[in-house]
């Protein structure tokens, strides 16, 4: 009885168990100790001297001591939460991830999407939608492309603004001379009619040609415009025809057809039956159309030497403007008016070119 009461009132841990106990410890601290430890902060001196100060009793078991005598027994639960109290300090002393906008990869990504180029704003955006596809400010007939500006829109329209024989002119003071008469050439031919968003063209088929001052020139297209824009002693007509040839050199010959309102042309008619449907899409017509139905009875014609009067203006043109003009309905008028209100560039300077007229 006596050896059972003092079994009871001194509990302690088997042999066995002591070091079991002690060896538990410290595996659970080495594996949920960080890898390399970081650097410990300056609060930590305050923990080094303390364990410093402890007897040389204490054995050292990975990376913390444990006692090795008798006082395990006591104080095995002091112990314990000694070493998680120190573990959590640790893990609380830990520096913070870098955020996500500072690391090199992130910004090689930023870079990678945006090429190291600023974004574009709302207003930049809609400033280039407002001048077309690409930034460009496309040529018109009013507004900011208008022909004003055409010398300033690329640098093949310098022309427009700086050339000195640009046309329309009004013509005026043209020298009476004995000019030789337009030998036109012209055939029934196939033809394609075409709106491409500055009038409406017609183009034919090879084998339509004039001859004059020894140059044949091959028939390529024509087109109208809304008011004339050439000028007859200060007249303007309701409506004109270009028809542009080539020679063999590439030069150009334009024979303008005046248009006034009046009677039904058959000819005129015949392209606004076969208007398309969509800018941009030549539509080939069934038939054939004779030319010789536009050019008026009367062949006289003014000459003289001037450019092409949409950009890029080129000079070196030969102009030759049929002196009677020919008429058109006022349907047939409206028509076009529907479509292009308004397609002529204003007339340009003289600058005391010589023009001649027929007698």
């Amino acid at each position: 009885m006596h050896h059972r009461a003092r079994s009871l009132s001194r509990p302690s841990l088997a042999p066995f168990q002591r070091p079991a106990l002690a060896w538990l410890m410290a595996a659970a601290l080495g594996l949920a100790w960080p890898h390399p430890a970081p650097a410990r902060p300056a609060a930590d001196k305050s923990d080094k001297s303390e364990r410093a100060e402890k007897p040389a009793t204490e054995k050292s078991l990975g990376k913390e001591t444990v006692r090795d005598d008798g006082a395990a027994e006591k104080g095995s639960g002091e112990n314990l939460g000694m070493l998680r109290q120190r573990l959590a300090e640790r893990l609380a002393t830990r520096p913070d991830p870098a955020p996500a906008a500072a690391r090199p990869e992130a910004k090689g990504e930023a870079r990678a999407e945006g090429k190291g180029e600023p974004r574009a704003d709302a207003k930049t955006t809609r400033h280039a939608d407002a001048k077309g596809h690409g930034g460009e400010i496309h040529w018109a007939y009013d507004g900011e492309g208008g022909p004003e500006r055409w010398g300033e829109l690329k640098p093949e329209f310098r022309t427009c603004a700086t050339g000195k024989r640009q046309s329309p002119i009004d013509i005026r003071d043209g020298i009476r001379v004995d000019l030789e008469k337009i030998q036109f050439d012209y055939q029934p031919s196939g033809f394609a009619v075409l709106d491409n968003g500055h009038t409406i063209q017609v183009n034919l088929a090879p084998g339509n040609s004039l001859q004059v001052m020894g140059r044949r020139y091959e028939l390529l297209q024509f087109h109208f415009h809304r008011p004339s824009e050439e000028r007859i002693n200060g007249r303007q007509f309701d409506m004109v025809a270009h028809l542009v040839h080539k020679d063999p050199d590439g030069r150009l010959a334009v024979v303008a057809v005046l248009l006034e309102r009046g009677r039904d042309q058959p000819l005129v008619q015949t392209v606004w039956n076969n208007l398309p449907l969509e800018k941009g899409e030549a539509l080939a017509a069934p038939g054939q159309m004779d030319l010789n139905q536009l050019l008026p009875e009367d062949r006289a014609y003014y000459t003289y030497m001037g450019s092409l009067t949409t950009p890029p203006c080129s000079e070196g043109v030969l102009w030759m403007v049929m002196r009677q003009p020919v008429q058109l309905s006022a349907n047939q008028l409206s028509i076009f008016g529907k479509l292009y209100p308004m397609n002529a560039r204003p007339v340009q300077p003289g600058s005391g070119r010589l023009i001649k007229e027929s007698q």
